[in-house]
């Protein structure tokens, strides 16, 4: 076994490799970039190598630099992680070059499967179901009607190099079939370098379902049962869960014995796993094969009992696997939620800077350790006060759940969710919580197109009902109530000045352009007690009870009796006397006073905001890579202004109406804040 291992990654996937190393009393080795040196990754790993600046293509992705740090610090083996050069097959042979065991396949095997058409035939030869179409690069956008007309529509548009959604397309139509192509192979050849372009048959109602499979150096290979994939937005996975609410025991053993057959025709070692789509009557096709840890293998660990960084170490040094396929378990349900760093009520722009607030809900399982299951796990890589930056994805953490079955699983997601805090940058937690408040998931009844087609406008504050909006109200009283109560006890206080504390109150819910609510409530003076109250809102009757300090964003208690988690913080973007409170997903701002106040608050006019229409303002903290207008220049409705970078992603921005530029006030290669203004118009 190892006595030393560099992980060649950064974030949460690093600390998880870490976490499995120190239980197999493996020391650690972390490489970093100038952005990531303060890191978690970096103060957990024994010994810790600068790589370069903070661009990947400077620092993780540069090959020589990773098998320097190896050298230089004695790492006999290196865990690439996921992602950067995880699945590059120059980089594998170069490490076995080098003497330093590539923890993860073989260099053939990576290659067999990087090429998505050089895959399919290879899956077509190992008795692989394949999806029907035209496994060659097409040379013309003709022909790549005719081709598509000889499939049948509709069809699957894809780059042979492609990844992440990029260079994909779906064609319904000739036109689609002929603008789908061109627009696909310009992606292709400047995302990849690589403009081969193939065209396959689009499964109707597909949902997206993986094998984890498992191999060593004796030529054993298993499968690890399947994982459900099919909640995602523009191609990037947002839940995970095993096993799948779909398949059959029949569909699940046939996909499983076909990667398995894939993966002995590659001589596949170590974890990998094998994707499929599957239409509605359970007819599945090959996808692709990922060769490396997929993000989302907390959840095959769950209901496994198998620790997967674990098995990829032992294999990679030449162990052999100690159990069956008949030994392979399939306990509970797990679910997965990727938390990311980004705005879900600003079309998911990235967000970007420092977490104020940090704090995960409590959790009972943790990384390399699969004795402990049926509980919460929390992945990730940053602590409270540390950074978000810029130049990497937009994961935070990944929030995982193992329970007895599905609908236990369900609702300890949720629960867990409620307890996640999260500040100083945006989060996507209130759209994983509208997502599996979501009839249609809570079914099972759903496929890719699920998040298009119910959020298809984007996702706004409305799509988050409330199963119980009085009890947020309820809350808020409590809240204040309770801290009226401490206020009255202080001592010293002058004669009729003295804090009161009334019995009955207004709610004001403050909503858009003025638009508030006013809610009377009461509280029942004689159940009323430190950490106790029974509020009355609408004739809906809620016995509190919470012993969490005032000053906690996180307050934890009962109401009717039922334990409860909701958020309620003091002082908001709208008004710092308002309280904030948030459950479920559904977040409101709140105001608690007097009748008599609240009488005079319905009598205040409406501020409205100033008129930003002459000014691009930055959506999101990024990068100003391109400003495309200068001053004294006309500009159009819909011509482009400036271009931002922020975790991979390149944003453009575009003139919301005809004008003149007045003035540009950011330049080229500015980091700029979320509405810092980029250009006036006259």
């Amino acid at each position: 076994m190892f006595k030393k291992i560099l992980i060649a990654n950064r974030g949460e996937i690093a600390c998880r490799v870490i976490a499995t190393a120190r239980k197999m009393g493996i020391a650690t080795v972390a490489v970093y970039s100038e952005a990531d040196k303060e890191a978690r990754h970096v103060q957990l790993a024994d010994e810790a190598v600068l790589i370069g600046p903070a661009p990947s293509r400077e620092s993780y992705l540069v090959a020589d630099k990773i098998i320097a740090a190896c050298k230089a610090t004695g790492a006999e083996a290196v865990h690439p992680g996921y992602g950067f050069l995880s699945e590059n097959e120059e980089f594998a042979a170069r490490c076995e070059q080098e003497g330093i065991a590539f923890i993860g396949p073989k260099a053939h095997s990576i290659a067999a499967m990087g090429d998505k058409i050089a895959s399919k035939k290879l899956a077509n030869e190992a008795q692989v179901n394949t999806i029907p179409g035209y496994n060659d690069a097409i040379d013309t956008a003709e022909k790549a009607v005719e081709i598509a007309k000889g499939i049948g529509y509709p069809v699957m548009i894809k780059a042979s190099a492609g990844g992440g959604g990029k260079g994909l397309r779906v064609a319904f139509n000739d036109k689609e079939a002929f603008e789908g192509f061109t627009s696909c192979r310009n992606e292709a050849r400047n995302s990849f370098g690589d403009d081969r372009v193939f065209i396959e048959k689009y499964v109707l109602e597909p949902r997206h379902i993986e094998i984890q499979i498992l191999g060593d150096s004796h030529g054993n290979v298993l499968y690890l049962n399947e994982r459900e994939c099919s909640i995602q937005r523009r191609h990037q996975k947002v839940i995970e869960e095993a096993p799948s609410p779909f398949i059959s025991e029949a569909t699940r053993k046939a996909m499983g014995e076909q990667a398995v057959a894939l993966a002995k025709a590659v001589k596949y070692q170590s974890a990998g796993t094998v994707e499929f789509v599957v239409g509605k009557d359970q007819d599945f096709y090959f996808l692709e094969m990922n060769t490396r840890l997929q993000v989302e293998h907390p959840v095959t660990e769950c209901i496994t009992g198998l620790d997967l960084v674990e098995q990829m170490i032992r294999v990679a040094a030449g162990e052999k696997l100690t159990f069956a396929q008949a030994d392979v378990k399939r306990n509970g349900w797990a679910i997965e939620c990727r938390i990311n760093a980004e705005d879900p009520f600003r079309n998911f722009l990235p967000s970007t800077g420092r977490l104020v607030r940090f704090q995960t809900p409590a959790t009972s399982m943790t990384q390399g350790d699969t004795g402990n299951l049926l509980g919460v796990r929390v992945d990730t890589g940053v602590q409270e006060g540390g950074e978000i930056p810029m130049f990497y994805d937009s994961m935070i953490a990944k929030l995982i759940v193992h329970g007895k079955d599905r609908h236990e699983a369900i609702a300890k997601m949720r629960e867990a969710l409620n307890g996640f805090v999260i500040r100083g940058i945006s989060s996507n937690i209130p759209f994983q919580a509208a997502l599996l408040a979501h009839p249609q998931f809570v079914s099972g009844q759903f496929n890719t197109g699920f998040i298009a087609e119910h959020y298809s406008k984007g996702f706004r504050a409305e799509d988050v009902p409330h199963d119980d909006a009085d009890f947020l109200l309820a809350l808020a009283a409590f809240v204040r109530r309770k801290s009226r109560e401490r206020a009255a006890g202080m001592s010293g206080q002058l004669p009729g000045y003295d804090v009161k504390v009334a019995t009955d109150a207004v709610v004001v819910e403050l909503g858009a352009e003025g638009q508030h609510r006013y809610v009377p409530v009461h509280v029942d003076e004689s159940t009323s007690r430190p950490g106790v109250a029974v509020v009355k809102v609408n004739g809906n009757t809620y016995a509190l009870e919470s012993h969490s300090r005032l000053n906690d964003i996180c307050i934890r208690g009962t109401v009717n009796g039922q334990p409860f988690i909701a958020q309620v913080e003091r002082g908001t973007f709208k008004n710092p006397l308002a309280l904030q409170v948030q459950h479920n997903g559904t977040r409101i701002e709140a105001l608690v006073m007097s009748p008599r106040l609240a009488e005079l608050h319905r009598l205040m006019p409406y501020k409205a905001p100033p008129d930003l229409s002459r000014f691009v303002l930055s959506p999101m903290p990024g990068l100003l890579a391109e400003v495309s207008v200068q001053v004294g220049q006309k500009v159009q409705a819909g011509e482009r202004v400036a271009v931002i970078e922020a975790m991979k992603m390149e944003n453009a921005l575009f003139a919301a109406q005809d004008g003149v530029v007045k003035k540009v006030l950011a330049s080229k290669g500015e980091s700029l804040a979320v509405d810092q203004v980029i250009v006036e118009f006259e």
